[in-house]
């Protein structure tokens, strides 16, 4: 029964993996791709495709190490084959990155038979990433910032029309776009924010509307774009 798990060019001198170990690698990698997508997702905002990649990378990098081991011909291409590999969709954040990474990492301990040294990594790391996000780190919770989109009448020179406003309400503010709109008669102009004290948000947009002429203003909240690892 075994002869059927050995491959058709394998030698007397090739190294074949017994299907009871094949299967404890794969269980093995598969448990460490849940505990990292289930510690990923604690308090972090996810799609459920990225779920099923980080559940399912170390196992199918544990595969590809397994069957190359010993190769080296084999190792090559593979290694050729991984650098042409890019995910068909926006880049993520340096948070998934590293996950992928990670999951990659864990994978290719198990595919080398380390299954000890594979949970111990996937543990140590996981329960540090827990703890990382549980307390906050690197966040900038002092930091209030907000998207603030103004439209105003062209009569109005917009360079320093609200200046002495964020000046009493802002730590910093950055004109980010202007788009004339309603056949020209119209300015709409971005800003980027961050606030002083975001109780005090209302009254910075009451002034903003009797200087604006109470034209549309919309606050939202700012979010890094991946650009901005």
């Amino acid at each position: 029964m075994t002869s059927l798990f050995n491959g058709i060019f394998d030698t007397a001198s090739s190294t074949v993996i017994a299907p009871g170990y094949f299967m404890l690698c794969l269980g093995v990698s598969f448990l460490i791709g849940l505990w990292l997508a289930g510690v990923y997702a604690y308090r972090s905002r996810h799609t459920q495709s990225f779920m099923l990649t980080l559940a399912l990378l170390p196992a199918i990098v544990c595969v590809v190490i397994m069957m190359v081991n010993g190769n080296i011909g084999a190792a090559v291409g593979v290694a050729g084959a991984f650098s042409l590999v890019r995910f068909r969709s926006v880049a993520g954040s340096a948070k998934d990155i590293a996950m992928i990474f990670l999951a990659m990492a864990a994978g290719l301990i198990v595919g080398m038979g380390y299954l000890a040294y594979a949970v111990l990594f996937a543990l140590l790391v996981g329960a540090a990433l827990f703890v990382l996000v549980q307390t906050d780190f690197g966040s900038n919770r002092k930091s209030v910032c907000r998207n603030l989109r103004v439209t105003i009448p062209e009569d109005l020179d917009y360079t320093d029309l609200f200046r002495d406003i964020f000046a009493d309400y802002c730590r910093n503010a950055r004109l980010v776009t202007v788009k004339t709109s309603n056949m020209g008669s119209l300015f709409k102009l971005t800003y980027d924010l961050e606030l002083i004290d975001p109780t005090r948000e209302k009254e910075m947009l009451d002034a903003i509307r009797v200087r604006n002429g109470n034209l549309e203003i919309t606050i939202s909240q700012q979010e890094v774009t991946n650009e901005q690892l």
